[in-house]
């Protein structure tokens, strides 16, 4: 079935949606929640909360992509998930990594909120992302966006993982002063 008619079933409330969109988008947005939460009680369980999200938002939103939407909900969900459950012990794992390496980009800090509404700085990476060379773009999405590991990125992409690790070094010391340069405060 084609997302116009997914889409259209969440409109009509017909709860075939959901069995639909876990069918077809199951597996992409389960990727995304078991690479930032790791288990597959809690992928589970991030998937049932997509679904009621979708579920809930869908008539006040027509999404343009379907994928991208229910992706979005899913990655979000999994970080509040890992954030909650690692808010009192530093953990391991993809999403600590993750959130560490673009925190030396974006520190989240309040100065950042202060002089800039979040929606400019949001605006800012993504002209930055979308303006690299397809083959950084990949890996810095796979990475930052996914929460892939280094090691799978490498591989799938026949590079050396150390390869893979400088150029999202060098990418995100980019990012770092082509946000520096637009006024943001890091």
């Amino acid at each position: 079935m084609d997302d116009e008619s997914i889409i259209w079933l969440y409109w009509e409330r017909d709860e075939r949606a959901i069995e639909i969109t876990a069918e077809k988008y199951g597996p992409y947005c389960g990727a995304i929640a078991g690479n930032i939460l790791g288990s597959r009680e809690d992928r589970e369980e991030c998937l049932s909360d997509t679904y009621i999200r979708a579920w809930n938002s869908m008539p006040k939103d027509w999404p343009g992509r379907l994928q991208a939407y229910l992706g979005r909900i899913t990655r979000n969900l999994a970080f509040n998930r890992y954030r909650r459950e690692h808010a009192k012990k530093r953990g391991g794992g993809e999403a600590a990594l993750v959130l560490e390496e673009l925190g030396e980009c974006v520190s989240g800090s309040e100065s950042v909120e202060g002089h800039f509404d979040r929606r400019e700085l949001i605006e800012a990476i993504g002209v930055f992302v979308r303006g690299l060379p397809e083959n950084k773009r990949s890996i810095f999405v796979r990475r930052y966006w996914y929460a892939d590991r280094v090691d799978k990125i490498a591989r799938d992409r026949g590079l050396a993982p150390g390869t893979v690790s400088k150029t999202l070094e060098r990418t995100r010391k980019q990012l770092r002063g082509y946000l520096t340069e637009r006024g943001f405060e890091l």
